[in-house]
């Protein structure tokens, strides 16, 4: 909580340079602060690296504790802290270390990075798509409508920003002043671009989110494995010894019977002769 705190602070000091006033103000302030955050961010990776001292790649095997430490160790070298956007950039990335006390969003992030093969296709798919309907814009539209389809560069740039289908309404009613064939034009894009690819992408996403989660649930299954080794294991020596327990109550059971149906057909005759 400390961590995520300092890092919550951390986030406010950029936010407060971003003005101008304050930050010639309160220049001091704001450098001695960051200075302080980013010495608990330092103390905070040597204990954690102390942590791993009798297993050392086992602190490497965590992609987490990769990132946390290249986005520490960045602020001291001399050409990243010379420049001031690159810092900034950095010093910004140390929100994203949020994700680590927050198991909500490092799923989020996990599935946003499990998507990008299927992003990539559907970015693939999507470019195809709007190129063949630009070209189709531009030989229908160029001469009716050159602001918006006077070049492939144009006509790609109106139907991307179609894809929302943010200004479709104008551009429909401006189509149809062209042409009363337009609206399957439109039509037919806002149907395949907006709906039919943008699900498809949903799609992609959720798939992976549902990959993230099982993965991060068999992470936390397997830091309970490690935490406790000889949980299941007893669990199941136990479950051994009450079979064994049984069977052998079971044995002697029946070791009993027939002993016991011997002794009553003994004792048949002489109730009878008496």
């Amino acid at each position: 909580m400390t961590v995520f705190a300092v890092i919550m602070l951390n986030a406010g000091l950029m936010g407060a340079e971003t003005y101008h006033g304050l930050a010639e103000s309160h220049h001091q302030a704001l450098q001695a602060l960051e200075e302080c955050c980013l010495t608990l961010f330092t103390l905070e990776m040597l204990l954690r690296l102390g942590s791993y001292a009798d297993r050392p790649k086992a602190f490497f095997r965590d992609p987490w504790n990769i990132f946390d430490l290249l986005i520490v160790a960045s602020a001291f070298v001399p050409l990243l802290r010379e420049n001031t956007t690159v810092l900034r950039l950095l010093r910004l990335a140390r929100v994203l270390r949020t994700a680590r006390f927050l198991p909500h969003l490092r799923i989020l992030l996990v599935a946003v990075g499990r998507s990008l093969p299927g992003t990539a296709s559907f970015l693939f798919v999507g470019a195809l798509v709007l190129y063949v309907y630009a070209m189709v814009g531009w030989v229908c539209f160029a001469e009716s409508d050159p602001q918006h389809f006077g070049s492939i560069g144009r006509a790609g740039l109106t139907l991307f920003l179609l894809t929302t289908l943010d200004g479709l309404t104008d551009a429909v009613r401006a189509g149809l002043q062209i042409s009363r064939l337009s609206i399957l034009y439109y039509a037919s894009y806002a149907l395949l671009a907006s709906f039919v690819l943008v699900n498809v992408l949903i799609g992609v996403v959720l798939n992976s989110l549902d990959e993230a989660r099982e993965m991060e649930a068999e992470e936390a299954r397997a830091r309970k494995r490690a935490q406790d080794p000889g949980g299941p294991a007893e669990e199941v020596r136990d479950r051994i010894v009450a079979a064994r327990l049984a069977l052998d109550a079971l044995e002697a059971s029946l070791d009993d019977a027939p002993s016991a149906a011997a002794g009553e057909r003994r004792l048949e005759p002489a109730g009878h002769s008496g």
